[in-house]
């Protein structure tokens, strides 16, 4: 029962925001505004909310990432070796395939539910992993994609890291980690406005990943994103899981972050990626709504195997 507490809240929010997307009740412009709130404003204050607040704590261990970016490595190969074999895939639309089976939607779905699941225990492990998984995942991409470009090394990095210090959830958690060293704690109004804004995070980005899930055809290549959510949903949280439970050591909160975060559906960082080089974008908004819609029954299922039941 603990379980369905965990997943009706959080995936009823999306159904609830699909359907008036669908009824017209919450318009395109509607779920743009939501989103654009939810990445420059709610999560970041969530992020530095809880990354500066008094008594939280953790260890920073290396098995951690072994564990996430192993299972997230595997994903990824198997993505792209299955997308090579397809007819008409080229090389960009092959690493697409593979980012899609690895890449998590960690803003919108995962932060809501694993602190659900795991609360103040889970908060520190969680951050941390969010501050790797965005530049490492996003930049292995976008290198992997424009290896045969005539862009040298130096300007890819140079863009890479523009990118990084224009994004909002990137700049938070690294404003948050600074604030955690010098032990800066915001109190009396400064407190009172990130906690009003953190607040609002969650139930505002479900909602607009609800509603921007009209935007998607599943039709355009279901037996492709049918695969992709598979690997996503099954074979990365898998792998992680096995990682952290039965080869590395670390705290059991670690390890089961760790198996969760894998567990999300994929990542809208997917689809922009894949409409910023304009390749394989069909497939993989369908591959985002199909993983989106199995989510629920996934999640549920691994959150009895971490013993969230």
């Amino acid at each position: 029962m603990n379980a369905v507490t965990i997943i009706v809240p959080i995936f009823g929010i999306i159904l609830i925001g699909w359907a008036a997307a669908v009824a017209g009740l919450l318009s395109d412009r509607v779920s743009d505004g939501l989103s654009e709130y939810v990445f420059a404003i709610a999560v970041p204050a969530l992020i530095i909310g809880t990354l500066t607040r008094p008594g939280l704590t953790g260890e920073v261990a290396w098995s951690y990432w072994f564990a996430y970016f192993g299972g997230a490595g595997l994903s990824w190969a198997i993505g792209s070796l299955i997308a090579i074999r397809r007819h008409g895939i080229g090389r960009q639309g092959a690493i697409l395939h593979g980012f899609a089976a690895s890449q998590s939607n960690t803003v919108f779905v995962g932060v809501p539910t694993i602190l659900q699941a795991y609360g103040e225990e889970g908060a520190f492990p969680l951050f941390l992993l969010l501050a790797v998984h965005l530049p490492l995942m996003m930049g292995c991409a976008t290198f992997l994609i424009e290896a045969e470009g005539d862009r040298s090394l130096l300007h890819r990095l140079r863009g890479l890291a523009l990118v990084l210090l224009k994004n909002p959830i990137f700049i938070a958690l690294f404003v948050g980690l600074c604030m955690r060293s010098a032990e800066i704690v915001p109190g009396g109004p400064v407190k009172s406005l990130i906690d009003a804004f953190s607040a609002t995070a969650s139930t505002c980005a479900l909602i607009a990943l609800g509603a921007g899930l009209k935007r998607y055809r599943v039709l355009f290549d279901l037996p492709g994103a049918a695969v992709i959510a598979l690997l996503k949903l099954v074979l990365h949280p898998l792998a992680v899981w096995l990682l952290a439970f039965h080869v590395f050591s670390m705290p059991a909160s670690y390890a089961g972050v760790a198996t969760l975060f894998a567990a999300m559906p994929v990542g809208i960082n997917a689809y922009l990626l894949a409409a910023r080089y304009k390749t394989e974008t069909g497939l993989v908004a369908a591959s985002v709504l199909v993983s989106t819609l199995a989510a629920p029954f996934t999640t549920l299922a691994w959150l009895i195997v971490l013993g969230r039941s």
